[in-house]
């Protein structure tokens, strides 16, 4: 009886997760601009594929993360397997800081960064600073999910193998790093995510020729509802659905 119940609540949960998405998902093939179905469609897909602002806002997208997910990638691991060998715990914890920051602190943080910058070294808002920022917010959670994986690792085996004449950067690229790529592959996953999906501090550091697709799909929303907004916002679940059962698949390895 008590696991029947539990079954009921983790259905009810996940129920008032996904619901709304799925009603999103539901509307996105509604052939009305309204919530009221009255037929199948894919005339919205349609609308969203010819919009060019929409499609170049995509592309930003995807070069802002892949670009901030590379950096944060490499320097976050560096980071991770530094702190784990020296064992700073307090360097460690100021690590944190960046998750439990309100997104519009850090935000506002950067834009004030950048624009003591423009006095001095001719700084301009643009993909540049986005990318910059990104990288700033990722590394955080790169370091995270590496150090979880390096918890796991034993030093041993290291030292075996420059015992048997091998530098620690041949160590760690040859027996540590092979060992910790299924960790590397979920963090850059997860840096992926949450670079593609940030609105609000893009927001702040983004120049006019560098939107984002969270930017452009907020501004459509502002200015009066169209189903095109349903169609992207699928889209863009189902992808990034994928992406994080690939990160829950890699962490389990």
């Amino acid at each position: 009886m008590r696991q029947r119940w539990l079954s009921f609540y983790a259905a009810g949960a996940y129920l008032f997760l996904h619901l709304p998405l799925a009603v999103l998902a539901v509307f996105s093939f509604n052939s009305s601009r309204f919530t009221v179905w009255e037929g199948f469609t894919l005339a919205w897909y349609e609308v969203a594929w010819r919009d060019e602002h929409l499609l170049e806002a995509t592309m930003n997208s995807f070069v802002v993360a892949a670009s901030a997910t590379g950096i944060a990638t490499a320097v976050g691991t560096l980071c991770a397997y530094a702190l784990w060998k020296r064992g700073c715990l307090w360097i460690s914890a100021t690590l944190y800081l960046s998750l439990v920051t309100p997104e519009i602190v850090l935000g506002v943080a950067l834009l004030a960064f950048y624009q003591w910058l423009f006095r001095h070294l001719n700084f301009q808002l643009g993909m540049h600073t986005v990318i910059l920022a990104h990288v700033m917010f990722s590394i955080a959670y790169v370091v995270t999910v590496v150090s979880a994986r390096l918890r796991g690792f034993d030093r041993a085996q290291e030292e075996a193998a420059m015992d048997l004449g091998a530098t620690e950067w041949q160590a760690f690229f040859r027996v540590t790093l092979p060992q910790l790529l299924p960790g590397v592959f979920s963090a850059a996953l997860l840096a992926f995510i949450i670079s593609f999906d940030d609105f609000v501090i893009t927001s702040f550091v983004a120049g006019v020729d560098s939107e984002t697709l969270p930017m452009v799909i907020y501004s459509m929303a502002r200015k009066g509802f169209s189903p095109a907004v349903n169609a992207i916002s699928t889209v863009i679940v189902f992808v990034l659905g994928v992406l994080i059962l690939l990160v829950e698949r890699l962490r389990e390895r």
